[in-house]
């Protein structure tokens, strides 16, 4: 097997290594719009730089794997569809819902292959938390809390193409209310802060967020994210049902400290970001695009699945902007 892979920066970087790592992958061929940080990794990683994109193409390889900016991501998901080859892309698959729509029906039409990035399906503690609510031991279940919390504020630039915090970050949150619970998004309310630093006011958009969905069985969730989380990277949910509740992120490096005379002393070295926080579940969601080309296995989150998280995003974002109930049956679908 010969993987494309297209984005050579820090995402795109730490894929190549975990891809050159897998037993089942072969060989890497890497390209980036910087020709000469595709040749460094490639030389790191035993792999082969192609001089630009076009050669991912013409190279013959067996599937592709986008990781470079975000902008870049819906053209080249279609251009490797139409070329018949399985594509995993980083999420977002396009900037916004209007162009994630056009690109899926696209793969849809070609009858593509199309796994999305999200790499929280492959956590140890979500997926244990999954199976507890799937096999009833926590009874009917009424309440979910999520909160992602990053260690420090991106940059500027980041900002403006990074489409918003609910889109590029509590995204996430969203992927994994509907995959633990098994349930829909029936309707959101959100709403953000940007009192923090003067970047977000200046992309219009928010350092602090919240936002309460209801699920399509009355569970309650409740999702909290921030950029401004001096502490540390925290990402958690905990869910409550009749007969239990349980917590997934919780361990001894979650940046938290209780301030109970008995409660557990604080982390001695909490997570620094998402990378290190989530490598066990990236190196996971690689293996698993690997099979799925392989045909041993099946895809663990198509476009369709990861379109469900992106209207929920959609959603908040109008939600927050109207000051008002968006219901997700006012957003288009496929």
């Amino acid at each position: 097997m010969r993987i494309g892979l297209i984005g050579t920066g820090r995402i795109g970087s730490f894929h190549a290594a975990a891809l050159a790592r897998q037993p089942h992958a072969g060989s890497l061929v890497l390209a980036d719009a910087d020709p000469a940080r595709a040749a460094l990794l490639a030389d790191r990683l035993g792999a082969t730089a192609a001089p630009g994109v076009d050669q991912i193409f013409s190279w013959g390889v067996d599937a592709v794997v986008v990781a470079c900016a975000t902008s870049g991501h819906a053209e080249l998901v279609v251009r490797a569809v139409r070329a018949g080859l399985p594509v995993f892309c980083e999420k977002p698959v396009a900037p916004d819902l209007g162009r994630t729509l056009s690109v899926l029906r696209e793969v849809a039409a070609v009858g593509g292959v199309l796994q999305v990035g999200f790499m929280r399906r492959f956590d140890a503690g979500f997926v244990t938390a999954r199976e507890l609510v799937r096999s009833g031991a926590l009874g009917r279940l009424h309440t979910v809390r999520t909160m992602t919390a990053d260690a420090a504020p991106p940059t500027a630039a980041y900002l403006a193409g990074s489409g918003g915090l609910y889109r590029d970050c509590l995204v996430h949150d969203f992927d994994m209310a509907r995959w633990v619970t098994g349930r829909e998004v029936l309707e959101v309310y959100a709403t953000g802060s940007d009192a923090g630093p003067a970047r977000f006011r200046e992309a219009g958009d928010v350092d602090t967020a919240a936002a309460v969905l209801i699920l399509d069985d009355g569970t309650l969730v409740t999702c909290t994210g921030t950029r401004c989380n001096g502490a540390g990277y925290d990402v958690r949910m905990e869910l409550a049902g009749e007969l239990d509740q349980v917590s997934a992120g919780l361990d001894d490096r979650t940046p938290i400290a209780s301030t109970e005379p008995q409660g557990p002393p604080p982390a001695r070295k909490p997570w620094t970001g998402f990378l290190e926080r989530f490598a066990p579940a990236y190196e996971a969601e690689l293996a698993a695009f690997v099979s799925l080309v392989r045909g041993e296995g099946p895809n663990p989150c198509d476009g369709v699945e990861a379109l469900a998280a992106v209207r929920v995003a959609e959603a908040c974002e109008l939600s927050r902007r109207e000051r008002r109930r968006v219901l997700l049956a006012e957003l288009p679908g496929l």
